[in-house]
């Protein structure tokens, strides 16, 4: 396999994580971002160490364009992203009239800001290559919205949109973009936002019947990366059949 670098923002655990070891094992190198946890993150650097492939693991905050452009240069001396995976994401449950300015500003940027920066720094490095996925992990909240969530529904709509425009924009350079919009995952972040019972109320609304895991995601995202090229500026529903 031609030698390849894939770089996956919020990678310390839950989704994240899943893709960079999916990614590990078929032979990729691999770039991983976490803006707290440097346990987590180093965790995940030592799995994926195990798998024989390269590993950077880099303590910044996704939504900060100064971070991550640390990121960039560091990478850029061993060669740029052939893939980025934009998975960095917080979510904030509450009337959006009750939730303080800081928070729904906080939820923007880490969902939808950190997007844009890292497509911002990737970008140029794959025109000059004439290749290159992007690979945005979205919601079907930002498609069909959900009470309680205004500010996770805005960012990943907003999300959505983005992944469509440049698409456009990147087609002509042989880079293909889109975003998997999933449904409820069972990551540790929905379980500390609901409890046991609101998550078997969830279930029974999925046809599929149950969650998905981290794992499915993951597999989701290795078909997408490795579809044609001609398939770009898709928001791919991965929800078991709840939209």
């Amino acid at each position: 396999m031609e030698h390849k670098t894939v770089l996956i923002t919020g990678a310390s655990r839950g989704i994240g994580r899943a893709i960079a070891l999916k990614f590990a094992s078929e032979g990729y190198d691999i770039a991983i971002t976490a803006s707290k946890s440097i346990e987590e993150l180093k965790e995940t650097e030592k799995e994926i160490r195990a798998l024989h492939t390269a590993c950077h693991s880099f303590l910044a905050d996704a939504s900060s364009y100064s971070e991550m452009k640390e990121v960039f240069l560091t990478l850029s001396s061993s060669g740029a992203p052939d893939i980025l995976i934009n998975n960095a994401g917080i979510a904030s449950l509450g009337l959006f009239a009750d939730l303080p300015p800081s928070e729904y500003e906080r939820v923007i940027a880490v969902n939808l800001l950190s997007v844009m920066h890292c497509c911002h720094l990737a970008i140029p490095a794959m025109v000059r290559q004439k290749r290159g996925r992007i690979l945005n992990i979205s919601s079907v909240w930002g498609i069909c919205g959900a009470s309680c969530e205004a500010a996770y529904s805005a960012a990943k709509s907003g999300v959505n949109g983005f992944t469509r425009a440049i698409a456009k924009e990147l087609a002509p350079s042989n880079i293909a973009v889109n975003a998997l919009a999933c449904g409820v995952i069972d990551t540790k972040m929905n379980r500390s936002h609901l409890n046991e019972e609101e998550l078997i109320m969830l279930a029974d609304q999925i046809p599929a019947g149950c969650m998905a895991s981290p794992k499915e995601v993951a597999d989701a995202v290795w078909q997408l990366a490795n579809a044609p090229i001609y398939l770009t500026g898709q928001i791919i529903a991965f929800d078991g059949g709840f939209l």
